[in-house]
């Protein structure tokens, strides 16, 4: 992720909006010094209900900032600069996020901070892991209608703290995006405890490396974790106790890398030509992830980004991989072991730089972009479309940490930079358990699916696969 940093007054000052005008602003209704307006729609708005298609073109947002569908509103309920309720200033690079449920209907969020040693808004903690570094984590309790009543830091002393993921015991693990200054770790969070000593310490045994993102798989224990740098690799980390409860991860556990190998003769190979090849795990020193990887011949991507669990997958993205560097997406099976490129952008304007991603409530693969000019958040559905939901008027500064509230109701979404936290809510469709299930197993949009010769299909025929995952070893140098 990109790492930038503005003055608060120097971002009001160039977009030459108000403090006010920035607080109360909407799409789809905004106020603006105690006027209400209504925007004229851009379009006829799909039912998300029916068609599945998405929610319609996006309206132009006429403070310049978050352009949305008809019928959807956003609220900025933190600034980069502005008081926290304790008196500290809100901190800046402001990037992964997840949502927990708190007391009284109210979500927790817990929000990362990309920032290295140097920052006009560090994060001040009581009890940093490491002084002189700006990074950490904050929280914010919001309540249903979508006020923030308590904004916190809950761990500091890191270095580019930029994205990670949620337990399945209510923590957030955070994520350093670095190997400088003998940082590169993982931390657990507790958001109703914060700044306690699990907080500061780092869980070494997830590896000491560029960390990116994590998932846990509910099923199993078992994390998933991404890697950016180039190259980059892909790792799982199995704990030695697999509770999933609070300090379960501090007792250690294996950590892994993915390859591609040649699987043992089986009875159906017999009716096949050829070697049938799939994804093994080989066991990396923590310490020295990244070297044994390489030196293991593991699978090397360019740099990975995004990850999220549901319903058995694990997705996750390559960044700036393909002809164009304008990004893949993969979907990882652990019941089969099976690694799928679901999609492969061949142009900027179908998806650039896939970066944060997320499930939603109701089953469609959202992706955040990452790359120069507008960012925006694409949906793929299962039943194979394609639809803008927000795009950032803010040029060159990429959304971060995605997440829903628990009902469902809200999406809470940063801009890195001037640095803005916004909840936005709308038309959403209902909570879908079976559409999750079937993003999972859906074929992507033919446009956007990753483009295979005849004889990648005729392997992937021949060897009991889907093209999906014959692409991934075709892509990672499986000669077919």
């Amino acid at each position: 992720m990109k790492n930038h940093e503005m003055n608060r007054r120097d971002f009001l000052k160039v977009s030459g909006m108000s403090t006010l005008a920035l607080t109360l602003g909407t799409t789809g209704v905004f106020s603006l010094g105690g006027q209400a307006n209504t925007l004229a729609a851009g379009g006829k708005t799909n039912n998300p209900t029916s068609g599945f298609g998405g929610y319609g073109p996006l309206v132009k947002d006429p403070n310049g900032i978050l352009d949305l569908p008809q019928g959807f509103h956003y609220k900025i309920i933190s600034e980069t600069g502005n008081k926290m309720t304790n008196g500290d200033l809100v901190p800046a690079g402001l990037d992964g996020m997840a949502a927990f449920q708190g007391p009284n209907n109210s979500t927790i969020l817990v929000r990362n901070h990309e920032l290295s040693t140097n920052s006009s808004y560090p994060v001040n903690g009581k009890n940093p892991w490491s002084k002189g570094a700006a990074g950490g984590t904050t929280a914010l309790v919001v309540t249903p209608n979508r006020e923030v009543v308590s904004e916190y830091v809950t761990n500091s002393g890191n270095i580019r703290n930029c994205a990670g993921g949620p337990s399945t015991w209510g923590t957030w693990l955070t994520c350093e995006e670095t190997r400088n200054m003998g940082h590169g770790f993982v931390f657990e969070v507790n958001p109703h405890d914060p700044e306690n000593e699990m907080s500061r310490t780092p869980i070494r045994d997830m590896g000491y490396f560029s960390h990116e993102a994590c998932a846990v798989d509910p099923q199993t224990g078992i994390w998933y974790l991404t890697e950016d740098n180039n190259p980059s690799f892909f790792y799982r980390f199995t704990p030695h106790d697999r509770s999933q409860k609070l300090g379960s991860l501090q007792k250690g556990g294996i950590l892994e890398a993915a390859a591609i190998d040649e699987l043992p003769a089986n009875p159906a190979s017999n009716f096949t030509s050829g070697q049938k090849y799939g994804i093994v795990w080989k066991e990396v020193n923590p310490e020295r992830a990244k070297e044994d990887a390489r030196d293991l011949g593991c699978i090397r991507f360019e740099r990975l980004e995004g990850a999220w669990f549901a319903a058995g997958t694990f997705w996750f993205d390559d960044t700036s991989a393909g002809d164009g560097n304008f990004g893949r997406i993969y979907r990882y099976f652990p019941a089969t072991n099976t690694l799928e490129l679901f999609y492969e952008s061949t142009a900027s304007n179908d998806l650039e730089m896939p970066d944060n991603i997320t499930i939603t409530p109701w089953g469609d693969l959202w992706i955040a972009e990452d790359g120069p000019g507008n960012d925006r958040i694409i949906g793929l559905t299962p039943e194979g479309n394609v639809y803008p939901f927000a795009e950032n008027s803010l040029t060159g500064s990429e959304f971060a940490g995605p997440t829903f509230s628990p009902d469902g109701k809200t999406l809470f979404v940063n801009i890195q930079s001037p640095g803005i936290t916004f909840a936005i809510w709308g038309p959403f469709a209902r909570r879908n358990s079976a559409r999750q299930a079937a993003m999972s197993h859906a074929a992507p949009p033919a446009s956007f699916a990753p483009q295979i010769s005849n004889k990648v299909a005729q392997y992937a025929e021949e060897n009991g696969m889907s093209p999906l995952a014959a692409a991934a070893l075709e892509r990672h140098g499986v000669t077919i």
